[in-house]
C-alpha cells in the first residue's frame, strides 16, 4: 500500500506545538504534506517563528493557536481554529503536558489541578470537541503518554497518576469513538530531558536501564505518530512505548 500522500493537506492539530517535541511533531507532519495547527500558551514568539519557517516551505499551510489547556471552556477554540482554517481535521495529537515533583508530603490543590488539567482533563475534553470532525474524516487522535503510567516515577505521583488516567482515557476513547476516529498513545522514555536540567549522574542512571544503552531524540517520537498516521490503518486502542526498552528492563 502506497502511504507516501496520505498525509497531503490533511490538518493536523498539536498542543505544545512551539516547542521540544511539539515542534518536532510540526515540523515531521508538515514535511508529509499536512497543514499544521500550532496550539501554544506561553510560547508566542517560538510558535510564530515556527508557522513563518513552516509557511515559508509552503504557504498558507501552518496557524497559530493561543489557550490555556486548564481552560476547559477554551478549548473548543482550538478545534475552531484548525478546522477554520484548514477546512477539516484529521488528526489531534495531544501533546501538551505538565511535569514537576510533587513530594506527597507537599502536594496542594492546585499541584493536582495543574497536573491534572494539563496531562488528563485538557485531552479528554479536546478530544470531545473534536470529534465531529475527527469523525467526518475518519481521523486519528494521539495521546502523548509515558513510560511512568505504568511504574510511577519516584517523588511524582500525580504526574505518574494523570499519565495513567491518559492511558486509559486512550483506550476508552478508542472504544468510544470507533469505528470512524482512531486513538492511540505513545509512551515516551528517555527521550528530551527535562528543562529544569539533570544531573549527568541520574541521566547515565537512567540510560543504563535502558536495553540500547543509549537515550532517543524528538525523530524517534515522530516516526512512531507517523506510523500511526500512514501506516496503521488497522491500530487502535493500542500504547507504543518509545523507550529504547527502559520499560522491559527495570
Amino acid at each position: 500500500m502506497d502511504t507516501s500522500n496520505a498525509l497531503a493537506q490533511r490538518s493536523v492539530l498539536i498542543t505544545g506545538a512551539a516547542r521540544r517535541i511539539g515542534a518536532a511533531l510540526a515540523r515531521g507532519f508538515h514535511a508529509e504534506g499536512a497543514n499544521v495547527c500550532i496550539h501554544f500558551h506561553r510560547s508566542a514568539g517560538e510558535a510564530e517563528q515556527l508557522r513563518d519557517e513552516l509557511n515559508a516551505a509552503r504557504a498558507d499551510s501552518a496557524v497559530c493557536a493561543a489557550a490555556d489547556l486548564l481552560d476547559t471552556e477554551a478549548l473548543p477554540t482550538l478545534v475552531e481554529r484548525a478546522t477554520c482554517a484548514f477546512g477539516r481535521l484529521d488528526v489531534l495529537i495531544n501533546n501538551a503536558s505538565t511535569f514537576y515533583p510533587t513530594p506527597l508530603g507537599t502536594v496542594t490543590a492546585k499541584q493536582w489541578d495543574d497536573l491534572m488539567g494539563t496531562n488528563l482533563r485538557a485531552p479528554l475534553f479536546l478530544a470531545q470537541a473534536a470529534a465531529p470532525a475527527l469523525k467526518a474524516a475518519r481521523g486519528l487522535i494521539i495521546n502523548m503518554i509515558d513510560i511512568h503510567a505504568q511504574r510511577p516515577l519516584p517523588q511524582h505521583p500525580v504526574y505518574s497518576s494523570a499519565k495513567a488516567g491518559l492511558m486509559m482515557l486512550t483506550r476508552s476513547l478508542a472504544r468510544e469513538l470507533a469505528p470512524e476516529v482512531r486513538v492511540n498513545g505513545i509512551a515516551p522514555g528517555p527521550i528530551l530531558w527535562p528543562e529544569g536540567g539533570l544531573d549527568e549522574t541520574v541521566k547515565q542512571e537512567i540510560i543504563d536501564k535502558t536495553l540500547l544503552k543509549r537515550s532517543g531524540s524528538p525523530p524517534d517520537i515522530v516516526r512512531a505518530a507517523l506510523f500511526f498516521a500512514k501506516d496503521g490503518p488497522f491500530v487502535t486502542g493500542q500504547i507504543l512505548a518509545i523507550d529504547g526498552g527502559r520499560s522491559v528492563g527495570w
